[in-house]
């Protein structure tokens, strides 16, 4: 029997290691289940953190991990999914193609940035999304320092008032005056087409938000959107040019391309529907997680968001779910009651908010020590001890807060 996971973000290193983990409790050799991940390279990138300096190093390696799981790390991209004949065809980085046969899958893909056809944005944009890009971001910064100083030059717009573009942006003036010099001035300025900034955070958070805006000198442009971009800045959709040499896209995120060719129904963010078990119901033997499935995460209306905090935990449902479908063993459904959010405010520190109304715990300094544990401690791979690998993913047990 072969249990295939695609993707080896958050949630896709939970499911393997989930897995592994129901595969060692019941007893069966690796011989007996083989669990394979494919992913281009063994390395979870860090991606909640790539609004920081020197994103090049904001990765963690999993092959020692993986090894010491006895989980079969397969390098390359998976460009095709038949889930008829249940295969996945993979490229590898060199285009030679192969057919990877499963008994069960788990698309575990993540998400991409949604980038749409704004004039411009192509050329002239930037974005945090994917490391690649984050290094690209970090190398233009860098190369500011070559320039005259001018508006233009000291001058960042970034285009999305939801979490990433507000932690992109208070993170900007800290970056800019190590690489331009202590007394520069940055001007960072946020455009959001809503009425107002952080919009799905609500009501309760947004004054201290707002606040954090005024004490890192980050303006707003609200209720306008990027109408276009070239060499010299941005056209926002009221009229208004800003002269800018940066523009970081951060407005929206789609499920990755892989999961257009399941069977299955999706939701606006092009993530497939799946049951209580993770599974799409549509294409047997197909579990979906992280960012590439809508899962309801209680009984009250409430779904998954695309985070690593809601990856993490629906990575270890979803490969135990498909371990104990091959090993006839009883499912788990997925729930997920408890949800944080920890938004990274710069100088400005860092706000803490507890459930889905996001009642605010804690400010400042205070919530910056906590979101620094995070993205240092939690969210990092567990180390590549067998013991402590596969007790690490418990689904009951992961992200549980």
């Amino acid at each position: 029997m072969r249990l295939v996971i695609v993707g080896a973000g958050f949630a896709g290193m939970y499911a393997a290691l989930s897995a592994a983990r129901l595969r060692d409790i019941q007893g069966v050799s690796p011989e007996e289940l083989e669990i394979a991940l494919v992913s281009p390279e063994p390395t979870l990138v860090v991606r909640p953190r790539l609004y920081e300096p020197r994103p090049e190093t904001l990765t963690a390696p999993l092959l020692d991990v993986l090894n010491a799981i006895d989980v079969v790390y397969v390098q390359g991209s998976a460009e095709t999914v038949d889930t008829k004949s249940r295969t996945v065809q993979i490229v590898t980085a060199k285009g030679a193609r192969k057919t990877l046969p499963y008994d069960r899958l788990v698309v575990a893909t993540g998400s991409r940035l949604f980038r749409p056809n704004v004039p411009g944005l192509a050329e002239h944009g930037f974005s945090v999304d994917q490391l690649e890009d984050a290094i690209a971001l970090d190398r233009h910064l860098h190369s500011l320092a070559d320039r005259p100083a001018s508006k233009a030059r000291d001058t960042v717009v970034v285009a999305g008032g939801g979490f990433t573009g507000i932690e992109a942006a208070t993170e900007i003036p800290t970056r800019l005056r190590a690489i331009l010099g202590k007394d520069a001035k940055p001007r960072v300025i946020i455009v959001d087409r809503n009425s107002a900034i952080a919009p799905d955070m609500g009501a309760g958070p947004r004054p201290v938000i707002e606040d954090a805006l005024r004490k890192c000198g980050v303006e707003t442009r609200l209720g306008a959107g990027v109408a276009s971009l070239d060499k010299s800045g941005v056209t926002l959709s009221d009229g208004e040019h800003i002269e800018a040499a940066t523009v970081i896209w951060a407005a929206g995120i789609r499920a990755a391309p892989l999961t257009a060719q399941i069977p299955a129904e999706r939701d606006n963010f092009g993530r497939l529907l799946v049951d209580r078990d993770l599974r799409v119901p549509s294409a047997a033997g197909v579990f979906a997680t992280g960012d590439a499935a809508r899962a309801a995460s209680d009984d009250i209306g409430n779904y998954a968001l695309m985070s690593c905090q809601h990856a993490t935990r629906m990575g270890a449902f979803a490969g135990n779910n498909a371990a104990a479908e091959l090993l006839g063993v009883p499912t788990k459904p997925y729930h997920q009651k408890a949800y944080v959010t920890c938004l990274d405010l710069g100088e400005a520190g860092a706000l803490f908010t507890r459930g889905w109304d996001r009642k605010v715990e804690m400010v400042g300094e205070q919530a910056k020590k906590t979101k620094q544990e995070i993205n240092t401690v939690w969210i990092y791979p567990p180390r590549a001890e067998r013991a402590a690998a596969l007790a690490s993913a418990d689904p009951e047990r992961v992200t549980d807060l």
